[in-house]
């Protein structure tokens, strides 16, 4: 309930003292005992001297007396501080749910305890008698986040329970003082605090105003940034790595001047816990002294508000939003793309090198699939000292001193991972360096520059450097292409299942990817993530998906406690943004996705499945990509009249003229026969166009869905084709599909069988021209695009329908992708074949015909 992060949208702030371990700083029990110039009943801000304990981030028993724990339902809730016997200063956001104070019944002030496990020794518990909260406290990021508890009987003071000082509303704390926060929280994002919950402390330094601001000016987790509010402060580094976190909220952040220490804030809100460039948000206590003593007026004794001494101007210069210091990453520098400097070799005697990454200075990231035994028996190897780890710059081999493989590793080919302690820490101040690791709801944008890594056991890459490079696809693409069926795509924030690279150039013809296995790289502003793993290519083709890796942040950050994970960094996602609303994907067929093409897309841009098909160098009709090596075409615009030969055909998909078109790459092929319907007597309309090698499915060329029922109910239709043959940029025009008895009357009995008439929409008849014999396209109402009718020569409003020679398509194309049918076709049957005999006089004039036709079966129905 205590969230150490309550923007919205933001990430939820999830980790206690972090980091106080890596601090060296003398805590307040490693200082001196001092003299103690007690103020009658003004006694506060003194902890009793203790023992110290060197490196350690537990906290002394009795060093932080003020701090308190508050329980509700039986267990720790949030923290607090003791600033009179009666009195508990806490965070307004602990008691307050969708805007409702929670009963003070239900919560109780635990005092003097040190350790959460066991027997409370020393500690006392306090029932509540009221709670108090600001009256424009709304929310964390509006500020007000303050609370005072009022206990049923005051705290029986001693050593290990005392008030802290609370700082005037005149009281200045210079920045980069150096400051203490303490709490139960968790110890990272997601990972409790380990029995037996010891109180932590980690040194925090504050930040001014100005430098804080500038830090959250810049965009964070989905591109937010945060207005600093008056009444707030913040504390923490701008290489992260110690902060409060989830379970510390309204905790003390305490500064010592004058021998006292002083209140300066209450632990609030933030982006994460630790990250780079997020300090801790807190609520500044000295902001709320009149707040606070109107509220305990009349108590006695109160809190104690001493005088600020006076204090040299020490702290360092104030940055401006001009020249604050922005902390870069630590992690995923390469010199050059392609020399890792994280790439980690696990020799196992007996077996080939296992390639993993160097993810902190200790650890290595690896598929647990390379250690077979262990997935088996579930039991550590044996043999560990003779295994080694060879990691680039290094002179000599790392010694493992532990395995430690993901829980579901044996099942779950997304959880195909393990991790490997060195026995000795490397130096990360020259090479070798850590990848950085993506946070759970990172982000990789569509279009992020990415490359294959190798990973696991596997062959070298066979070929060029630059078939290692790729670009990743919009989630949709990826969901829907690779997905599951009817299934809800994962908006932006939301782990991905999986992630899609599109690569710079196409498969090599006999070259085989089968034995190399890869993770996938993708940078953002220099710095590259692991983003995704796959272990067991399917196919002879480079991976087409990957299992994203930020699922497993929490375990990896868990396990390692130190791995580099990081913040998204690029947040260019266009002039238009990314789509976050709920999408779903089209219907599949057996053969897999077909007919896709993204919601809202501009009309005439992405049309994965229209072809240009080139005629011997003269002539480009239209053709459309009904399977992976079958492109549809109008046989009159392929074949020259009374010719049995088979011209010089190229076909090229994912392209507008010579141009890629926006979120894809051009696919060429050749031609290698063409195939017709056996229609005795007459030419058939349709040619089926053989490629000469199969087109992978992307956003670049995808196969369209045909639907064996005619025209599907409810769709919406468009003969799609280009307005100037030359320049052929794709264009759409709007049109509705004549019953097939308008169409009979209206051309009077002269048209072959299975013929389909249209009306353009107005002012859409000449946006396409005829001679590329374009198709007839419909969308259903569950999003799939099918493929309808080719145009017939010479005409704009006749085409020759698809549905008549679906036996010849299913036989010839082996992968065509019909839909399972759905609801009633198009049209309902009619009665009667007599057309009306007014349609006579205007049979002269097709378009004035149809007017008439349409007019009259109104005037009928």
């Amino acid at each position: 309930m205590s969230q150490h992060l309550l923007l919205p949208l933001a990430i939820l702030a999830i980790s206690p003292i972090l980091g106080a371990f890596q601090d060296s700083a003398l805590s307040p029990t490693q200082e001196e005992p001092e003299d103690l110039d007690k103020e009658a009943g003004r006694d506060c801000g003194r902890p009793e001297p203790s023992g110290r304990i060197m490196g350690g981030s537990d906290a002394q028993p009795g060093a932080w007396p003020w701090q308190v724990s508050l329980h509700r339902g039986g267990g720790h809730m949030c923290g607090g501080a003791l600033i009179a016997p009666s009195w508990v200063l806490s965070a307004a956001h602990c008691f307050v749910t969708n805007g409702t104070l929670e009963p003070a019944a239900e919560w109780s002030v635990v005092l003097g305890v040190h350790s959460q496990d066991g027997p409370l020794d020393g500690a006392h518990v306090r029932a509540v008698a009221a709670i108090l909260v600001p009256d424009n406290y709304s929310s964390v990021d509006r500020g007000a986040d303050v609370a005072l508890l009022r206990l049923a009987s005051p705290a029986r003071l001693g050593p290990a329970v005392r008030p802290v000082c609370l700082p005037r509303a005149s009281h200045r704390f210079a920045h980069g003082t150096a400051c203490w926060a303490t709490g139960w929280g968790d110890i990272q994002e997601t990972d409790p605090l380990p029995v037996p919950w010891v109180l932590q402390e980690v040194k925090l330094r504050l930040l001014g105003e100005a430098a804080c601001q500038c830090l959250y000016s810049r965009p964070g987790p989905f591109n937010l940034t945060f207005q600093l509010l008056p009444g707030m402060l913040c504390a923490g580094y701008p290489e992260g790595r110690r902060d409060t976190c989830q379970g510390d909220s309204g905790g003390p952040l305490v500064c010592k001047e004058g021998g006292r220490w002083f209140q300066a804030g209450i632990t609030s809100f933030g982006f994460g816990c630790g990250r780079r460039n997020r300090p801790g948000v807190f609520t500044a206590v000295a902001s709320y002294e009149a707040w606070i003593r109107e509220q305990v007026l009349g108590s006695e004794p109160g809190p104690a508000f001493p005088t600020q001494s006076p204090q040299p101007q020490s702290g360092l210069p104030e940055p401006t939003d001009e020249n604050c210091t922005i902390a870069l990453p630590e992690c995923g520098k390469a010199p050059r793309p392609g020399a890792w400097p994280w790439e980690a070799q696990v020799v196992v005697p007996g077996s080939r090198p296992c390639y993993g990454a160097l993810v902190s200075e200790s650890w290595v990231l690896a598929p647990a699939s390379c250690f077979p035994s262990l997935i088996s028996s579930d039991r550590a190897p044996r043999d560990l000292d003779a295994w080694r780890v060879l990691l680039p710059s290094r002179p000599r081999a790392e010694q493992v001193a532990r395995l430690v493989p993901h829980e579901n590793a044996s099942w779950d080919d997304a959880s195909n991972l393990a991790l490997l302690q060195l026995r000795a820490p490397v130096n990360l101040s020259a090479a070798p360096r850590p990848v950085c690791l993506p946070h759970l709801e990172h982000y990789f944008l569509p279009g992020s520059r990415c490359r294959l890594a190798r990973w696991g056991r596997g062959e070298p890459a066979p070929g060029a450097s630059s078939l290692l490079e790729a670009e990743l696809l919009g989630t949709w693409w990826c969901h829907c292409l690779y997905g599951s069926q009817g299934a809800s795509v994962p908006p932006p924030g939301v782990p991905p299942q999986a992630l899609c690279p599109a690569y710079q150039e196409e498969e090599v013809e006999g070259r085989c990817w089968n034995y190399s296995h890869w993770s996938l790289l993708c940078r953002e502003e220099g710095t590259w993530f692991l983003a995704g793993i796959r272990d067991f290519p399917s196919d002879c083709l480079r991976p087409r998906a990957f299992y994203p890796l930020q699922t497993h942040g929490s375990w990896i950050s868990h396990v390692t406690r130190g791995a580099y994970l990081e913040d998204q960094l690029a947040w260019d996602w266009g002039p238009e943004g990314e789509e976050t609303e709920t999408q779903t994907c089209p219907p599949y067929t057996e053969h897999g996705a077909c007919g896709l093409r993204p919601e809202p897309a501009p009309m005439g841009v992405l049309w994965p499945w229209l072809a240009e098909v080139h005629i011997a160098g003269e002539q480009v009709c239209t053709g459309i990509l009904v399977g992976p090596d079958w492109v549809l075409a109008a046989t009159h615009c392929v074949l020259r009249p009374g010719s049995t030969t088979v011209p010089y055909i190229e076909v090229y998909l994912g392209r507008a003229g010579a141009s890629p078109i926006p979120q894809s790459r051009q696919v060429s092929r050749l031609v290698t026969s063409i195939h017709l319907p056996r229609h005795l007597g007459l030419r058939p309309p349709l040619a089926l166009l053989e490629l000469s090698s199969r087109v992978e499915p992307s956003p670049s060329a995808l196969p369209i869905c045909l639907h064996p029922g005619g025209t599907p109910l409810g769709a919406s239709c468009w003969v799609l084709g280009w307005k100037d043959p030359q320049d052929r940029v794709p264009v759409a025009a709007a049109v509705s599909i004549l019953t097939p008895r308008l169409c009979h009357c209206l051309y009077q009995g002269i048209l072959p069988p299975g013929t389909l008439c249209v009306q353009y929409a107005e002012g859409q008849e000449d946006r396409c021209e005829v001679t590329s014999a374009p198709p007839l396209l419909c969308q259903t109402e569950g999003g799939s695009w099918v493929l309808v009718g080719m145009a017939i020569r010479g005409s704009q409003e006749l085409f020759a329908a698809i549905s008549p020679e679906e036996t010849w398509i299913s036989q010839t194309v082996g992968e065509a992708h019909f839909l399972t049918p759905s609801g009633f076709p198009h049209w309902l049957p009619e009665g009667g074949d007599l057309c009306p005999p007014d349609l006579a006089s205007a049979s002269g004039s097709p378009r004035a015909a149809l007017f008439l036709l349409l007019l009259i079966s109104l005037t009928q129905g």
